[in-house]
């Protein structure tokens, strides 16, 4: 089958160079024709699972169309050619080819195809090198948010500001996540708006910059229903708990439901979030009696605070 395969697509390449040649009488390549038997070729190769030779083909009918100025066909062959490099784990070199494909899409006016294109390329670089998937899918976002698609745009974006957080690029996903929520508020849904403010405050507590995490949830206060809700006492609780290095409140803040169930990448921040210096909660002061010759209790008072501090004060 393969070999039947592999003949049939030699054949189809010939006739492809057939149509390429010119003469005395051909003063021009019928670059369409030969686009088309390679075309064949390709998918003759891919079917015998003969990768490099199916990009081979790929390609030269990517150029094919090219010289026939039909850009959107010329494009679809060199996606087709970085499927082939996937296929064979070549996933930067398939990534390269994706994007030149994206490009061309964007020549020929056909954004939404090349945002499409930028998006699976991400997808496909994501785990073996996620700087450059963050960097397609802020691309594929601003392809969307120019034509007026911000609900993909937003879904992209958050890719990135996840992928950012993963790696600890916290000042990056800081900005890429104030852009997600700008974009929620001119759709009006303001619920997300919330959950992305406490996103922020989260990688803004994680850079030590408290200063930012407040201006956050202050910033947030102008949204529709914010103040007065669950979102915003959290957060409140929060800020006061850090702020006053009460790890303890802080925790408490951060084990809640509201945070744990955010996505993985936002909860694992919460967990992980630690007040300056470690601190726990700070107790009141209390007055000691003199240790050589004071009474070991005086009243009902001083037995309870006796039993509070049983173990020793901090």
């Amino acid at each position: 089958m393969a070999a039947q395969k592999i003949n049939e697509a030699l054949e189809h390449i010939a006739k492809a160079e057939k149509y390429l040649k010119t003469g005395f009488l051909k003063w021009k390549p019928d670059y369409d024709s030969a686009a088309t038997e390679y075309g064949k070729a390709g998918v003759a190769f891919k079917n015998a699972k003969q990768f490099e030779q199916a990009k081979d083909a790929y390609l030269r009918e990517a150029e094919a169309h090219a010289n026939n100025r039909a850009l959107f066909h010329a494009a679809k062959a060199y996606e087709q050619a970085g499927m082939m490099l996937k296929e064979m784990q070549k996933l930067p070199e398939a990534v390269q080819l994706i994007e030149k494909a994206s490009t061309m899409y964007l020549e020929n006016g056909t954004p939404d195809t090349a945002a499409i294109a930028l998006e699976r390329a991400g997808k496909l670089i994501e785990s073996m090198n996620p700087e450059k998937a963050v960097q397609l899918y802020q691309q594929t976002a601003s392809v969307f948010e120019n034509e007026e698609r911000l609900r993909q745009a937003v879904e992209l974006l958050g890719k990135a500001s996840r992928l950012l957080v993963r790696g600890r690029r916290l000042d990056e996903a800081a900005l890429s996540i104030q852009k997600e929520k700008n974009i929620y508020k001119e759709v009006e849904n303001y619920p997300t708006c919330y959950k992305k403010t406490i996103a922020q405050v989260l990688v803004h507590l994680h850079r030590h910059d408290y200063v930012a995490a407040e201006r956050c949830v202050r910033e947030s206060y102008s949204i529709p229903g914010f103040n007065g809700s669950e979102d915003c006492a959290a957060l409140e609780q929060l800020l006061e708990g850090y702020d006053n290095q009460d790890q303890d409140q802080v925790s408490n803040v951060c084990n809640s439901p509201l945070f744990k169930y955010m996505d993985n990448d936002y909860a694992k921040l919460a967990l992980s979030l630690a007040v300056p210096g470690g601190g726990t909660k700070k107790k009141s002061p209390v007055t000691t009696l003199d240790k050589a010759g004071g009474p070991a209790a005086v009243g009902s008072h001083a037995e309870e605070e006796d039993d509070e501090y049983s173990g020793g004060l901090c």
